[in-house]
């Protein structure tokens, strides 16, 4: 419910682009990256973003019933209106302004193709839009900027200008409901406003209200605009490596999402899955655990995954989240390892959470359920001396993306979560005893691995680094 101390705070997803420099024929929004479609990715943000009570998204036309599927779907509850856009930025923006009624409101408007945009940039938006009417997202330039003029053969520099007051423009872009449509209805009673070059919603402001001030708020490097193709294979490795966070939750969070829910974790006898074990059933989740010394269950055995899976639907009833923090670490170089430890290596890192999986979907499509499995710092680059371990861990975060775009129409989630070094008895066996300040504790991750369990997200390398 909102205050009536303050106003309705609308966020506006502007996706009216249809691709062409990504060399698409559809819309880049509608373009699957880290498993979700980048228009999802963006609207997740503003519809699991505390301080926004609403969002509008602006379609492409003809393509207005996607993206409802795509609402639907996630059960984005703060989603009021899709609307077709319009042939240019301007009248998107305008069929936006006219959609949020006479009522004042804060709107920020965001281009659906920044999909990595941080909460705490909304956030900021949010709290400048408390002194002033409007506000642009911005970062310096790190590139020297040059002035073309056409030259004798071809353009010449003709200004470098001081780059310390350049800025790069981002969005969202905020302002008070009633100052953005006073400027845009200034703009329409210009007849030379259709014919001056394409501009933003913040230049309509400083060209028909030069006397409202501005406000510019610290962007990201992070939140980039998907524009041409290799954009696309940029934003997908920054969501591998760990672009998303799970809100932190309370005892009383996990006491909501937790109580009268059925967990099943491999790996559950010790290190990080005994904690997520006893945090689970400490508030109020019926758990279960398995692993090869606790109760003889090997992931690497489809048989006995299945079974352990059964026997606890036929104990239960349902099967809310599965967990599996099952994996073996072996030291040493590849072309000395024996045919063993090459085969348990792969039967328990990636085959384990392939027969988890294929094993899972059915419970899981019962309970519109979750699959959390797990990664390695290491798999963003193969590390001498463990080259197996490192790139089965890779495997499993493309496993993680693939799953969740497979799965997505049953509403099930899959996530995966990426704790640094952390104190676990496989970490001491392969690298013996290390200062302790430098290692996560297993309770710490289990934490993280629950609020990942109890979110929205889906399709994302979480990380839990240690905090210093």
């Amino acid at each position: 419910m909102i205050a009536e101390s303050r106003l309705r705070r609308v966020g506006v997803v502007l996706a009216g682009g249809v691709g062409q420099r990504v060399g698409l024929n559809t819309p880049k929004q509608l373009l699957k990256i880290a498993g979700k479609t980048i228009l999802e990715h963006t609207i997740d943000v503003f519809d699991g973003h505390p301080e926004i009570d609403e969002v509008i998204v602006l379609m492409v036309p003809g393509f207005v019933a996607e993206a409802e599927e795509l609402v639907r779907r996630n059960g984005y509850a703060k989603v009021s209106q899709i609307i077709e856009g319009g042939a240019t930025r301007t009248e998107t923006t305008w069929r936006a302004l006219r959609a949020l009624g006479d009522r004042e409101c804060d709107v920020l408007l965001h281009d659906a193709v920044r999909p990595l945009v941080e909460p705490r940039v909304i956030s900021e938006c949010v709290a400048a839009l408390d002194r002033y009417e409007a506000v642009e997202v911005a970062i310096p330039s790190s590139d020297t900027i040059v002035v073309a003029a056409p030259g004798p053969r071809g353009d010449i520099i003709r200004d470098i200008p001081d780059r310390s007051r350049l800025r790069r423009g981002q969005t969202p872009q905020c302002f008070r409901l009633s100052v953005i449509r006073a400027a845009y209805e200034r703009a329409f009673a210009d007849p030379g406003f259709a014919s001056l070059p394409t501009t933003d919603d913040c230049g309509v402001v400083l060209r028909y209200l030069p006397d409202v001030p501005i406000y510019i708020v610290p962007g990201s490097e992070q939140n980039m605009k998907v524009t041409h193709p290799v954009d696309v294979y940029i934003a997908d490795k920054l969501f591998q490596l760990g672009a998303s966070a799970a809100p932190a939750l309370d005892d009383e969070g996990y006491r909501a999402g937790l109580a009268g829910r059925t967990l099943v974790v491999f790996g559950g006898s010790y290190g990080i899955g005994a904690d997520v074990v006893a945090l689970a059933a400490r508030h109020g989740a019926s758990v279960h655990p398995f692993s090869r010394s606790q109760n003889g269950v090997r992931v690497e055995d489809v048989a006995a995954v299945e079974d352990a899976l059964a026997r606890v639907y036929a104990e239960t009833g349902r099967i809310d989240y599965v967990v599996n923090t099952a994996a073996v670490l072996h030291m040493g170089k590849l072309g000395e390892a024996g045919h063993h430890t090459i085969e348990e290596t792969i039967g328990v890192n990636y085959l384990g959470p392939v027969n988890i999986a294929r094993a899972s979907i059915k419970y899981l499509i019962e309970t519109r359920g979750h699959l959390l499995l797990y990664t390695s710092s290491s798999y963003t680059r193969g590390r001498a001396d463990y080259s197996l371990y490192s790139s089965t861990k890779a495997a499993v975060v493309n496993l993680t993306q693939a799953l969740a775009d497979e799965w997505a129409c049953h509403g099930v989630r899959v996530n995966c979560v990426n704790p640094e070094r952390t104190a676990t008895p496989m970490r001491l066996r392969a690298f013996g005893d290390e200062p302790a300040a430098t290692l996560l504790s297993p309770s710490a991750v289990a934490r993280t691995s629950l609020d990942v369990l109890l979110s929205r997200l889906t399709g994302q390398v979480v990380d839990v680094r240690l905090t210093r």
